[in-house]
C-alpha cells in the first residue's frame, strides 16, 4: 500500500517510554536519556503532522512518576518547558495548537506559566492539536469528569458516555503506541482508549526512528477496526 492510500489515525496517543533504560545500556546518566527523548519528541510531532495525523496526544509525565527522585523530576519539569517554550514559534508557524492536559495546579509555577502562554498563543492554531500529558492519569481524568458533571447538576438518568466524554480532557484514541518494551498502557487515556489499537514497540524511546514510525502505520492499515460488530 502506497502511503498517498494509507489511513492515517486521526488521533494518535504516544507513551514515551525507556528513556533511562536506552541511558543504562549505554553507561550514559538517566538525564541524558531523557535529553535524548526530548529530541525525539520534537522529531515525532514533525513526523506526524507530515502524514496527516490531526491530534497527537504525547505520554510525557504520569501521575505515578512524581514518586521518582526529587532531582529527576525537576529535571524533567526543565525539560518539558524547554519542549513548549522552545518549539513555540515553530508551533506557531505550522499552525499546531498546543494543550496540555492532566493536574496542572501540581506542576511548578514556572512551567504553569508557560503553558499559559504556549495555549494562548496558538488557541486559534487550526493544522494539528499537540496534547502534552503532564502529571497525567487516566483514573484522575476520570474523576475530574464525574466532579465536572457532579458540578453542572445534570440527573443521573440524564448521564451517557457522551456526556462523561465530553467532560474529558481529550478525544477517544485510534492508535496508542507504547516504546521501550513494555506491553501496558499504564493509566494512559484509558477511557478514550477503549477501541483504539495498541502496537508496543521494542525499542527503547530515543531510539524510534521515522521509518519507526512507518512500520507502525503499515501495521494500522492491516488491521479490520469492527469496534465489536
Amino acid at each position: 500500500m502506497s502511503k498517498e492510500n494509507q489511513k492515517i489515525p486521526l488521533h494518535l496517543g504516544v507513551i514515551i517510554d525507556g528513556n533511562r533504560r536506552w541511558a543504562r545500556e549505554r553507561g550514559l546518566p538517566a538525564f541524558e536519556g531523557h535529553r535524548r527523548g526530548l529530541k525525539k519528541v520534537k522529531d515525532l510531532i514533525k513526523w506526524s503532522k507530515d502524514r496527516g495525523v490531526k491530534i497527537l496526544t504525547i505520554f510525557v509525565f504520569s501521575t505515578e512518576n512524581w514518586k521518582r527522585s526529587k532531582t529527576e523530576v525537576n529535571y524533567i519539569m526543565r525539560l518539558a518547558k524547554l519542549a513548549i517554550t522552545d518549539n513555540l514559534k515553530e508551533f506557531q508557524k505550522q499552525g499546531i495548537k498546543v494543550r496540555v492536559v492532566g493536574q496542572k495546579k501540581r506542576l511548578p509555577k514556572f512551567l504553569q506559566k508557560a503553558i499559559k502562554k504556549a495555549e494562548e498563543l496558538t488557541e486559534n492554531n487550526k493544522q494539528m492539536l499537540l496534547n502534552f500529558a503532564l502529571s497525567y492519569g487516566g483514573r484522575a481524568e476520570i474523576v475530574e469528569a464525574v466532579k465536572n458533571i457532579i458540578s453542572k447538576k445534570i440527573p443521573p438518568e440524564k448521564i451517557t458516555e457522551d456526556i462523561i466524554s465530553r467532560n474529558l480532557w481529550t478525544s477517544d484514541l485510534d492508535l496508542i503506541i507504547r516504546t521501550g518494551k513494555e506491553q501496558r498502557i499504564s493509566n494512559f487515556l484509558i477511557w478514550q482508549a477503549a477501541y483504539s489499537e495498541l502496537y508496543f514497540s521494542p525499542k527503547y524511546w530515543p531510539a524510534f526512528t521515522e521509518r519507526d514510525l512507518d512500520q507502525v502505520f503499515k501495521d494500522y492499515n492491516q488491521r479490520q477496526r469492527r469496534y465489536g460488530k
